[in-house]
């Protein structure tokens, strides 16, 4: 399994996005860790919403930290065999993980 850590930080106007892109993923052996490092704007409802309807995805909440404390947040937790990091407004290939993969093995 691999866990994608996305830290999430005042992103609502990409973060729809970036979710589809990860849950759209042609290889689905993963779970989706959100981060939601302390947002002001509506990030944090935006991934509870998408923990209630996959389950693969978890959320938490923290106070603010910054990037590197949020991605330390994700690790800690994560509990797959590989760590990958997507920023919460990027967005990936539908194609991408199973390329990663690929390359793995």
């Amino acid at each position: 399994m691999i866990s994608i850590i996305v830290p999430v930080y005042n992103t609502e106007k990409y973060l729809d996005q970036c979710i589809q892109s990860i849950l759209s993923q042609t290889y689905t052996d993963y779970e989706l860790l959100l981060i939601d490092d302390g947002s002001t704007d509506s990030s944090g409802v935006i991934c509870d919403r998408y923990a209630e309807q996959d389950s693969r995805v978890r959320v938490f909440h923290k106070p603010n930290g910054g990037v590197s404390s949020a991605r330390n947040e994700g690790i800690l937790s994560a509990q797959g065999e590989y760590i990958v990091f997507l920023d919460g407004d990027d967005l990936w290939h539908h194609t991408c993980l199973a390329s990663l993969y690929q390359l793995i093995q």
